[in-house]
């Protein structure tokens, strides 16, 4: 079967969405299939460009294709009569994030009409799926919410999980994974201030602009962290990353909302490392159970930097989480063969 996989595009950003997109490609070439990775650029500011950018995506033509797997918007409005939806995300700031201050849809007349248009063209578009999945149970949420529309949860593969076999730690709580304000590292580095002072932070990944790197080398700076808070912003490779998770005493991944488990979540599960997050990050709490397989705390910087303190040093309750987290992760038996098996039907 010849398959396409379609995404969006933004220059010079690479998050979980893209790495999900090209490890389904792998994985369907392996179980042999044809297939290959349609990345649609989408460029969302400023907003009043965001209908000429569906309309783009919604003209695209397609041919010599069988079967179709749509991930977000507004990539996942191209016309197909073999469409499925696997959905990372709307655009939410249509939706649960609109008149927030991560929303750049001006409250407005133009805000509202924008508004409206985007949810029909989703609900249109959601209408000629054959299927439709959620990443997880927070998308599946949203959808019914705010578009009356049931979808089945089919979680993400860890993508290599042979590389996070785990391993002893080397004394350092570790925050990966993109680098922006929704992701909140900032706030990691403000709790270092709470935490005691044998505790130490790598911050490890691409900022997704300049100022949200600047920000993290401010902070350092301005709080005297410099011998504390580790900063390696850039892009990492696979075997990079992953010997940061396995040599980690504990991992702090504290986004706001996400959409998933997170692939940093699931990674750290993985490799036997307990989590650290907040109470408002979303998908991750599917995971991370306060008490059990990591710890869960208020998105403050005092309370995380009380948590912190109490994971370092990979002591008995740290090794413990961690095991917990592994076991948990591997009852969920998550694996290709079954998520392919979903998103052909």
């Amino acid at each position: 079967m010849k398959v396409l996989i379609v995404n969006n595009m933004a220059p010079f950003i690479w998050g979980g969405a893209e790495e999900l997109a090209a490890n389904l490609e792998k994985q369907l070439v392996l179980a042999g299939h044809e297939a290959e990775v349609l990345r649609i650029p989408f460029q969302w500011n400023p907003a009043a460009k965001i209908p000429s950018q569906m309309l783009m995506a919604r003209s695209l033509k397609l041919w010599n294709v069988d079967h179709v797997i749509a991930l977000k918007f507004p990539a996942y409005l191209i016309r197909h009569p073999r469409k499925t939806m696997w959905l990372v995300h709307q655009y939410r700031q249509a939706y649960d994030l609109r008149g927030t201050e991560l929303s750049n849809i001006p409250v407005s007349a133009e805000g509202d009409a924008l508004v409206s248009l985007i949810r029909e063209a989703d609900r249109e578009a959601f209408g000629e799926c054959r299927a439709v999945y959620s990443i997880a149970p927070p998308v599946a949420g949203r959808l019914k919410k705010f578009n009356g529309l049931e979808s089945t949860v089919l979680l993400p593969p860890l993508n290599d999980p042979e590389l996070f076999g785990g391993g002893p730690p080397d004394g350092y709580i570790l925050a990966a994974g993109r680098i922006n304000s929704g992701k909140r590292q900032h706030l990691l580095v403000e709790a270092m201030r709470f935490a005691a002072e044998s505790v130490r932070l790598i911050v490890a990944g691409p900022p997704d602009s300049a100022e949200d790197g600047d920000r993290l080398k401010k902070l350092v700076e301005l709080y005297g962290l410099s011998g504390r808070v580790t900063l390696d912003l850039g892009f990492l490779s696979r075997p990079e990353y992953a010997g940061y998770i396995n040599r980690a005493d504990a991992v702090a991944y504290v986004p706001f909302d996400e959409d998933s488990l997170g692939y940093v979540t699931m990674e750290a599960a993985g490799a036997g490392k307990p989590v650290i997050t907040a109470t408002d990050s979303g998908g991750v709490l599917g995971l991370v159970k306060h008490g059990e397989t990591g710890w869960v705390c208020e998105p403050d910087a005092k309370a995380l930097g009380r948590v912190l303190s109490e994971a370092a040093g990979a002591g008995s309750k740290t090794r413990e989480f961690g095991a917990n987290a592994r076991s948990l992760w591997k009852s969920m038996d998550v694996t290709w063969p079954r998520t392919l098996e979903a998103l052909l039907r």
